[in-house]
């Protein structure tokens, strides 16, 4: 089972890994393209980070919970896609970067609708 504080681990270590990478793409990568997709990760990702909190800060609920997971997994799965074609990863990786951005997008759909719903869908 799934508790408080693992959500806001995984939005932590997201931060990490986007500082940890983009630090790396401004310091340490020559190649135009492959910095260009970790910054490109980076822009995705560190943003969610802090909406995730922003969210758990707005209603702590099991649905805004639900809705942030996705935000949060889906941003991890786009933003290290790209890190790893960054790092040399065959292209085919790049497949699954949609599978990251549908995430987010779903998560901010849900996050409409619990808005939009108010006081009904509160747990």
């Amino acid at each position: 089972m799934t508790t408080a504080r693992h959500l806001p681990a995984l939005a932590a270590a997201n931060a990490i890994l986007a500082l940890t990478f983009g630090t790396f793409a401004a310091h340490g990568i020559k190649d135009p393209q492959a910095r260009d997709w970790i910054m490109t990760g980076v822009m995705f990702q560190l943003p969610h980070v802090a909406a995730v909190f922003g969210l758990l800060a707005w209603r702590n609920s099991r649905h805004v919970r639900a809705g942030a997971w996705a935000v949060s997994v889906g941003s991890l799965i786009f933003a290290s896609d790209l890190d790893a074609l960054a790092l040399g990863a065959p292209r085919w990786v790049a497949a699954l970067a949609p599978i990251g951005g549908s995430m987010m997008m779903f998560g901010w759909f849900w996050i409409f609708i619990i808005a939009l719903a108010g006081d009904k869908l509160r747990d």
